[in-house]
């Protein structure tokens, strides 16, 4: 039988944890005027939500919503930042007795796994074989069944309090007026309108139940199916092989495995490539023999810079924050045949302070 844990509550709310959940819920964003507020009196607001969550009042607050472009619009639903301590709180005890179970080739927001870490097994993978069945999920976030997670929440946590509060997390967001019912073997008419789903993508748990909510079927597809090599990062999974039909026949029963936990994978994506033709994996196109940023990259990296560089101008960054952004991308970029595009694009950008910055900042060269 696996083992369940008890008597995680306390930890969760102790004061020690919810202080170090603070530290952490700052970092990138100490001087947003919610995080000032909230340190404004540290102590003591850590200590009436210590004893909203010891007394079981404690309520989420409201989400504010707004839409990311980059490759595609994105719905961000943002908690206010006294449930971020909380988020943070809550994944300092329970995120270190789910991650043993995970298998070791799922690598999204994992300690010691992560974006590099993934290309450079899916790299590996790849130059072994001929076939690449790459999928991913469709609104994988806005999707996830509430009742489904919590099932799986509850097969290893055996916390009364845990759990409530666990439920709270999830069920702080509905978004099936949102989005369209779905339907699923055996769901009669009112089944998608019953059943709440879809976690915000903002939130640190989030990350969290992505990861546990596809546990299973990684599980399924290694230790049952015997696949081989395959990894998964969120919602993005590649299975390797040499056998198309094989892989063919795959693409079907894992369809089938993912309608009982009621997502889909989406169609227009989800096929099966040969390494010869190339394949895009995490912000990158890798071909035989050498591997390609993506432009959807460049082009968000680009508008990321035009917009530090007026934020830098008008004094509200600062050099430190500029060159963050600028060394993540080259260590990101990096992982690529990259070298001529980033001597050319990188001193493309001037950050001056003061009134005539937006007009002598240089663009990125065409």
């Amino acid at each position: 039988m696996a083992k369940t844990f008890k008597n995680k509550f306390p930890e969760i709310a102790a004061f020690h944890n919810l202080l170090v959940a603070a530290k952490k819920a700052q970092l990138g964003r100490r001087f947003k005027e919610s995080t000032l507020a909230f340190n404004l009196n540290l102590e003591e607001n850590l200590l009436t939500l210590r004893e909203e969550l010891l007394s079981r009042t404690y309520e989420p607050g409201p989400y504010r919503d707004f839409i990311v472009t980059d490759s595609k619009k994105r719905l961000i639903s943002a908690a206010p930042y006294r449930d971020r301590v909380v988020h943070h709180a809550v994944m300092n005890v329970i995120e270190p007795l789910f991650d043993p179970i995970f298998i070791s080739d799922t690598y999204a927001c994992r300690r010691g796994k992560g974006t590099h870490a993934a290309l450079l097994r899916f790299r590996e993978f790849l130059k072994r074989h001929r076939y690449v069945l790459k999928c991913d999920i469709r609104k994988y976030f806005q999707s996830m069944d509430h009742g489904i997670l919590l099932d799986k929440l509850r097969r290893k946590i055996a916390d009364r309090d845990a759990l409530w509060l666990l439920e709270k997390i999830v069920e702080s967001r509905d978004y099936n007026d949102r989005n369209p019912p779905v339907y699923f073997p055996d769901d009669d008419l009112l089944t998608p309108l019953e059943r709440r789903r879809g976690i915000p993508v903002g939130n640190l748990t989030s990350q969290f139940f992505a990861n546990l909510y596809l546990d299973d079927f990684d599980h399924w597809l290694k230790e049952e199916l015997r696949v081989g090599p395959y990894l998964r990062y969120v919602d993005d999974f590649c299975v390797f092989g040499d056998d198309k039909t094989r892989l063919t026949d795959l693409r079907e029963a894992i369809q089938e495995f993912l309608a009982r936990h009621r997502v889909t994978i989406h169609e227009g994506k989800s096929r099966i490539y040969t390494v010869k033709e190339g394949v895009e994996f995490l912000g990158f196109r890798h071909l035989p023999g050498r591997v390609r940023v993506r432009k959807e990259n460049t082009r968000r990296f680009t508008v990321r810079m035009r917009g530090l560089v007026r934020d830098y101008a008008a004094k509200k960054v600062t050099v430190e924050r500029v060159r963050a952004s600028v060394v993540s991308w080259i260590a990101h970029a990096s992982y690529g045949d990259s070298g001529n595009l980033r001597r050319a694009l990188v001193p493309s950008f001037v950050f001056v302070k003061g009134e005539r910055a937006e007009n002598d900042a240089c663009f990125a060269r065409r």
